[in-house]
């Protein structure tokens, strides 16, 4: 688990550099700005398509800071049950297992149409095996990994740096627009990530060098 002392380099560049990236992740949410390299006109009409209509954008908001808390103290209790039972496959399938069966009971009370349940081949079909093999299986036991061998900030601050990736992934594969608000926000998403990544190498050099009952009075480095 990671350790916090205002006094050590290491544990004011962890903490300033995830309030930069949380900061860079609220700009480039809420900044738009001017079009930098502009997208195509199908990827707009795309985009126009994809649209949800009538949606709740508040209601949105909430479930979604409701999502990333709930996914933060998750972080935290894997990476306490991996450190006390490192078999890393085993707590994922029970992870999966449990999640599972949740979801199979709230499923089945918020959908009652058996017709719903219908999966038939085609793009359905390999959008569900897609997600349960990589979104699912591979990415838990990747994340689980992590958590095991660099903790639950290592894996947090991933978050705000996939927003810098899904800017890349749509001007790739959907032609979207980029805009000057979209590369500020990646910039400073950057400069927080790597300032956590920096921080968290000096810390794992001094606890090699250092004995353990030494972290509470050692000075700053």
């Amino acid at each position: 688990m990671e350790r916090l002392d205002m006094r050590s380099s290491s544990s004011i560049a962890k903490s300033f550099g995830t309030l930069v990236a949380v900061f860079g992740a609220f700009v480039e949410t809420l900044y738009k700005g001017p079009p930098i390299i502009s997208g195509t006109a199908q990827s707009d009409l795309h985009s126009q398509d994809l649209r949800p209509q009538g949606s709740n954008w508040a209601l949105g908001g909430l479930l979604l800071a409701i999502a990333f808390l709930s996914i933060a103290t998750w972080n935290i209790l894997q990476a306490a049950t991996v450190k006390q039972y490192p078999e890393k496959v085993t707590v994922v399938f029970f992870f999966t297992l449990f999640g599972t069966m949740q979801c199979a009971i709230v499923s089945s009370i918020v959908e009652r149409n058996p017709s719903a349940w219908t999966l038939n081949p085609g793009i359905a079909m390999i959008a569900i095996v897609y997600s349960a093999t990589f979104g699912i299986v591979l990415r838990y036991n990747i994340v689980t990994w992590c958590l095991l061998e660099k903790g639950p900030l290592f894996v947090a601050m991933f978050k705000p740096l996939g927003m810098v990736i899904a800017v890349i992934a749509g001007m790739v594969f959907f032609g979207d627009s980029l805009h000057l608000g979209s590369v500020i926000g990646a910039m400073v998403i950057a400069l927080g990530f790597y300032t956590v990544m920096w921080g968290q190498a000096k810390e794992r050099t001094w606890s090699q060098t250092v004995p353990l009952e030494d972290w509470k009075h050692r000075d700053d480095m």
